[in-house]
């Protein structure tokens, strides 16, 4: 079946499914609101109007139906009082808003219909539209999935970020080597975001602390900031499933408050009139500037400072305007800290508490824990963000002041337990002294909030035997879990809707309402007519993926070849490696045994490394390296390919992830919090190969062992064996296909320009090896094998991907949400259709 064919096929799946065409009368009414934006909004004209003016007009049009609904919702939450959750968060990656917005208005074939008449293309517009560039991987993904979920549940929710001009990096390959942009996503503006000028606040930096003796003699101390940068609000509506509920992300941007030096700029000196413009700015310019120097440092505390004093004031300010009193905050507000960068939170709402209100410090300390919950994103000790002392003293001054009163009131409390040495009181101490005096924000974070969550059963019960060991047997019971989840909106109706069809017409239109709903697909993994339309699906989705990959690289691909996919962000421990050495391990074998009936099979690799990380860099060219050799030795004859796929962001993912046949999550165990690329590839129906890792582990529960590939240690195999020493050596001796990899790359096999490129990678591997790649090669190696077999078996592979599609309804971010909302946050939710 050609590719032409594959296409035909989904748009009759996805015709079948839609029913009848969209009423005559509101296709016209949608037509005409665009129209009416294209002459008002961007002065244009059809026969002059260009695909961006299209756009915008077509952008706007939603936006002004999504603002009735929003206006009502905010209405709504204040005419009922109800209890507001306020998402903290660093990132946000929302990915493009045009098709989302359109498909949760459930205006998406209206306006299809409408632009047709007009003689433009749905699907021009949606690649015209940017990725806002707000996110780096799963922590900004998860935000914005969430984000949705709360709306669709109609949970009353603000999203707090900041509002990066450039955000991370846009990537660029040459060479193989991995090349930094700043990201344009702003350069033409964002239909989606309203500009609040009348919500800055004045955030302090530096300065000095007085101490006023106040009538009843009691000691107030008073911050006095020697540098003030004003943050202003920008809002993006964030609909819910069919509109009944529209939440606010509400992002700040950073600026001076005076443009300019006068008096420098009449003197002659242009530029240092606009330093301390540039100064404030920087701080909302780029998402996690380089922290390798000290100024580096001291920008991403800024940043992080600026964003939680912000959305900390703002939310005061609601909570004073709506309920007068202070003191019943935690009753009406719920701050969720996305991860450890928002944690100075706790010592603003403290300052703001102590400083600002008057309230008495042991009062402020209860609204704080109780109004704060903290969800940990990693066991990396070094990820668990820790500031120096001398940088906070001097940045922010108060706020070390707090800390320091918090950890003493903390330590003299724990002091007096039978077990109180000194060696625990350090561990359990907010300031770490080991290498010179260190804020602990992890520590400050679980503090200050009354609930502390996982995202995975497995990450959970870690971070109280790791991370947060000390901490725990402190507070029992305090850690919670969350396992994360994805919204189906998003990772099935959009990304892949031609599948969506062919599941809502076995299951139902209430699919997306319930994806618990989707346990009905069970029986149809037996079903050989559903499962050949399913496979169908897949191959064309393949198709276009390819045509992507011969687009954007020149490459090639066979769509019946197995797409095999490790997408996410490069790191040592997601072990891209280990998966380039049994790539590097079949290369070689396919061309000294051609006589053995090898399967096509495409690695597809993206992914960004962050700037300063040398060895994830240097990741990255391997894996361009290889491809370059495989892709053009003619003894492979086409049946390996290796393909790097640069800038990789949620539209990307949503072109890939629904032609996976096979999702590699191949993290070191015990690693990975969670993950949700394992829970976005199996929904659409890839076969995982992985760690019992993350929610890898909830997976296998799930879907059952004889549908995933598991192997490699486990959790506590892996902390067993790193007590027995990181040397790869007797693995690599052990092992005659991993030595003869390892040492095709070291000497030069992939880079005959510059033999000795990749010799630091295999002799950490071979000396250093604290992801245990080598220990873990010969079972991944095996496991691959299994797949090769199961792949030949077409029967059973399509019943397995039918059997993960259909069990992924619990990975749904509805579930999560309704879980904090019910278990931490304490809010009512309305699941859709029960408005």
């Amino acid at each position: 079946m050609d590719g032409q064919a594959d296409a035909s096929l989904v748009t009759n799946v996805e015709a079948t499914a839609a029913g009848a065409a969209p009423a005559v009368t509101e296709v016209a009414e949608i037509r005409d609101r665009i129209l009416e934006k294209l002459k008002h909004s961007v002065s244009k004209n059809v026969a002059s109007a260009t695909p961006h003016d299209w756009f915008i007009a077509t952008a706007l049009s939603v936006r002004d139906k999504i603002v009735e609904s929003w206006l009502n919702s905010i209405d709504n939450a204040k005419k009922t009082g109800r209890k507001r959750v306020y998402y903290l968060s660093l990132e946000f990656l929302i990915g493009r808003l045009l098709i989302d917005a359109l498909t949760n208005m459930e205006l998406i074939d209206q306006t299809r219909a409408a632009l047709a008449e007009l003689g433009v293309d749905l699907e021009t517009l949606r690649e015209i539209e940017p990725d806002a560039a707000l996110g780096n991987g799963g922590l900004g993904r998860l935000a914005a999935c969430f984000m949705e979920s709360m709306a669709t549940l109609s949970i009353a929710a603000y999203g707090y970020g900041i509002r990066y001009d450039h955000g991370l990096f846009r990537q660029r390959i040459k060479d193989g080597r991995q090349l930094e942009y700043p990201e344009d996503w702003l350069s033409y503006g964002n239909p989606w975001e309203f500009q609040r000028r009348e919500l800055v606040y004045g955030i302090g930096f530096g300065g000095h602390i007085e101490t006023q003796t106040l009538p009843d003699g009691e000691l107030k101390q008073v911050w006095m900031p020697g540098e003030t940068v004003e943050a202003l609000a920008y809002d993006t509506p964030i609909a819910g499933w069919r509109g009944a509920h529209i939440n606010t992300l509400r992002l700040w941007a950073a600026r001076a408050a005076d443009p300019l030096r006068l008096d420098m700029f009449n003197s002659g000196d242009h530029v240092g009139a606009l330093m301390d413009r540039v100064r404030a700015e920087s701080i909302s310019k780029v998402l996690y500037p380089g922290d390798t120097s000290p100024a580096g440092q001291e920008l991403r505390l800024r940043q992080e400072y600026f964003f939680a004093s912000a959305s900390l004031q703002d939310l005061v300010r609601r909570h004073l305007s709506l309920f007068g009193d202070i003191r019943t905050l935690a009753d009406k507000a719920a701050i969720q800290l996305n991860d450890t960068h928002p944690a100075i939170a706790v010592a603003e709402l403290m300052h703001i508490l102590v400083d600002r209100h008057d309230i008495p410090w042991d009062e402020a300390w209860g609204i704080t824990k109780a109004t704060f919950s903290y969800t940990n994103h990693t066991l990396l000790p070094e990820a668990l963000e820790t500031w120096p002392v001398p940088l906070m003293e001097r940045l922010l001054p108060r706020h070390m002041q707090i800390i320091y009163l918090i950890n003493a009131l903390h330590l003299e409390k724990v002091g007096k337990g039978p077990d109180a040495s000194g060696a625990r009181l350090a561990a359990l101490s907010l300031i770490d002294e080991s290498h010179g005096r260190r804020v602990r924000m992890g520590h400050l974070a679980f503090l200050g909030s009354h609930k502390v969550n996982g995202v995975s059963a497995l990450h959970s019960d870690l971070m109280k035997t790791t991370v947060f060991r000390d901490l725990e047997s402190v507070e029992p019971g305090k850690i919670t879990n969350k396992t994360n989840g994805i919204t189906f909106r998003r990772w099935l109706k959009e990304a892949n809707p031609a599948l969506t069809s062919l599941l809502t017409e076995v299951v139902g239109d209430t699919l997306l309402d319930d994806a618990t709903i989707l346990e009905k697909v069970a029986p149809y993994a037996d079903d050989a007519a559903f499962t050949e339309r399913y496979a169908a699906i897949r191959r064309a989705n393949k198709v276009a993926l390819s045509a992507l990959v011969r687009d954007r690289l020149g490459v090639k691909l066979d769509p019946d070849a197995l797409f095999d996919v490790h997408i996410k962000r490069i790191h040592e421990y997601k072990r891209q490696i280990l998966n380039i050495l049994e790539t590097v391990a079949i290369f070689e074998e396919i061309r000294a045994q051609p006589f053995r009936e090898w399967i096509p099979r495409v690695k597809i690799f993206a992914g960004k490394a962050a700037a300063s990380y040398t060895t994830a860099k240097l990741i990255i060219q391997l894996a361009n390296d290889v491809g370059k050799v495989v892709n053009s030795d003619p003894t492979v004859r086409g049946l390996l390919k290796v393909v790097f796929l640069p800038n990789y962001n949620v539209s990307l993912a949503e072109r890939i992830i629904p032609a996976a046949d096979l999702s590699e999550q191949i993290s070191t165990a015990g690693m990975e919090a969670s993950g949700t690329g394992n829970m976005k590839f199996a929904l659409n129906g890839a076969l995982t190969i992985g760690t019992l890792d993350g929610a890898n582990v909830e997976i296998l529960e799930r879907v059952g062992a004889p549908n995933i590939f598991i192997f490699g240690l486990t959790a506590d195999q892996v902390e067993a064996k790193r007590t027995q020493g990181i040397s790869g050596q007797e693995a690599i001796a052990k092992s005659q296909r991993l030595s003869e990899a390892l040492e095709s790359i070291a000497s030069g096999v992939f880079s005959p320009e510059q033999p000795d490129r990749y010799r630091p990678l295999v002799d950490a591997l071979t000396y250093n090896d604290f992801f245990l790649v080598t220990a873990d090669f010969d079972s991944y190696y095996n496991m691959q094998r299994d797949v090769f077999r199961r792949w030949r078996d077409k029967k059973s592979w399509w019943r397995s991907a039918v059997i993960n599609t259909s069990n992924m309804g619990w990975f749904s971010s509805d579930r999560t949400i309704t879980e904090y909302a019910q278990e931490i946050w304490n809010v009512p939710t309305t699941p859709p259709g029960r408005h």
